[in-house]
């Protein structure tokens, strides 16, 4: 039987995010993908966020993804644009990127680190007991493993076999998505009309002063929304055709379907993120209507979260409570994103009431102080997870400030290549002691000068010391002491020694 520390039931964004994350930690981790390589047929999600930029940034590969996409102020709110390019940042702005090159690039960097991944077999069935895993593939094999994560999608069957509750919102609207050949030219762009929302592209464009402009020729692109009452199942070209000749009044002459799907607005939240050794991520822990884009940056971030805290347990460094931090940490997050997906949705409906309502809200995001707040969120630049009282940064993404060091200039985010917590001593030399800790929690001496500044928040006041996490969060903020450090040092990174 094979084994492995860790294995994830799924290759999409979030389970390759989340096997990097294990394999810089030094974690044995494996993935089991269904799919013989990494090709989508069909576009999914189509941007990658502020603060998934900066993720990236923090693992030394966010250039690979800004050679290929096209920078874009494409944080919103249901029918408006929000400006972040005031943020203070490196990434303040967004990035066009279908999925599946997110996919393929993603897949590019695990490929260059010690990750297994077991191709063209799925999940079927797993036992956990005290010690472990054992999971059982459809190619009739088991593997052995300490913990399972389900990154296995909406569909979830890892979460289903756990006995995980899925609670949430049916579906109030539908659409459909699909590439095909037309016979006339539909105008290309958004349109809104009494029926829903419809949308026309191409896979080729450019971002031009902030407005796509599509390629003169090849396959449409197409989004419409169509009847509730008739959404179920895999949609075909003659659904296609009903919904187009309903909201366009002609079907374009529709042909040579290249690829279809349907998605809704159905909004669901695993009632637990945990449930043994078993974890769920992604789609797999929240589902919602893709209005906004934050379904992949979401999955994104709970890999993140949850990596660096399963190596620290899987490697014996900390205790398993640690890993309840995780559930603590990322539910309440999912949970306000599937209430600002409905909201948006709720805002794209066409009737008068909603317009008016529409019209209020387009007022209140032109306030600079709303514009902020909303823009932060859907950013994930604001985000602060809730690690008591204290500072303004505790619990808040790390600034990646240009840092004064014996051994020359460095950028924060340069700190957490490699996936190991950093404490910073900005005051004096060999003030801080973590002594016990120094093998694996890296100490750095340095000096900055400039401001210290937050997303929606604006300038805090300078610390002498900050421990930042894996992730890129502030866990302890040192203000000319270093009361509270150690116990920090303890709760997140293990007892001494």
């Amino acid at each position: 039987m094979r084994e492995h520390a860790v294995l994830i039931a799924g290759g999409g964004p979030t389970g390759l995010m989340l096997a990097g994350e294990l394999a810089l930690a030094g974690v044995d981790v494996a993935i089991v993908e269904r799919r013989l390589n990494q090709e989508i047929v069909g576009s999914r999600a189509g941007g990658l966020s502020a603060r998934t930029l900066e993720v990236f940034d923090q693992r030394g590969i966010v250039e690979r993804f800004l050679a290929e996409g096209q920078v874009a102020q494409v944080t919103g709110f249901a029918v408006t644009r929000l400006d972040i390019s005031d943020f203070p940042t490196r990434h303040n702005y967004g990035l066009a990127l279908r999925q599946k090159h997110i996919e393929r690039i993603l897949a590019g960097w695990v490929g260059e680190l010690p990750v297994v991944i077991y191709r063209g077999c799925e999940l079927t069935g797993f036992v956990q007991d005290a010690a472990g895993v054992t999971v059982e593939l459809s190619d009739a094999s088991e593997i052995r493993a300490d913990y399972l994560v389900g990154c296995d999608g909406g569909r979830s069957l890892v979460r289903k076999l756990a006995g995980i509750e899925f609670p949430g919102w049916d579906a109030t609207t539908s659409n459909i998505l699909a590439e095909a050949e037309v016979e006339e030219e539909p105008p290309l762009g958004v349109h809104r009309t009494a029926l829903g929302m419809h949308a026309f592209g191409r896979e080729d464009y450019e971002i031009r002063d902030g407005k796509v402009v599509f390629a003169s020729e090849g396959p449409i692109n197409i989004m419409v929304t169509e009847s509730i009452a008739g959404a179920a199942g895999e949609p075909t070209l003659g659904d296609l055709r009903q919904a187009l000749i309903a909201a366009c009044g002609t079907d374009y002459g529709i042909h040579g379907l290249k690829w279809i799907s349907r998605f809704t607005d159905m909004s669901r939240q695993a009632a637990a993120y945990r449930k043994g050794r078993v974890f769920l991520a992604g789609d797999a822990a929240h589902v919602h209507s893709p209005v906004g884009g934050q379904g992949l940056n979401t999955g994104v971030q709970d890999a993140v979260n949850l990596g660096w805290k399963l190596a620290q347990v899987v490697k014996g460094l900390s205790p398993e409570p640690l890993l309840d931090s995780y559930h603590a940490e990322r539910h309440p997050v999912a949970a306000r994103v599937l209430r600002t997906t409905m909201a948006q949705v709720a805002l794209q409906r066409s009737d008068d009431r909603t317009e008016a309502l529409r019209d209020i809200v387009l007022e209140l995001l032109g306030l600079e102080g709303a514009r902020k707040t909303i823009a932060g969120e859907m950013s994930g630049l604001a985000l602060r997870y809730d690690l008591g009282e204290g500072h303004p940064l505790l619990g808040r993404r790390m600034p990646d400030l240009d840092l004064a060091t014996p051994d020359g200039a460095i950028r924060v985010f340069a700190l957490l290549r490699n996936a190991r917590p950093v404490l910073l001593n900005l005051g004096a030399a060999g003030s801080l002691d973590i002594a016990p800790w120094l093998g694996h929690v890296r100490l750095v001496q340095a000096s900055y000068g400039g401001p210290w500044e937050l997303p929606t928040l604006g300038a805090v006041s300078a610390p002498s010391a900050v421990l930042i996490r894996p992730d890129g969060y502030v866990a302890w903020v040192g203000e000319g002491t270093q009361d509270g450090l150690h116990d920090a040092m303890i709760t997140w990174f293990g007892p001494p020694g």
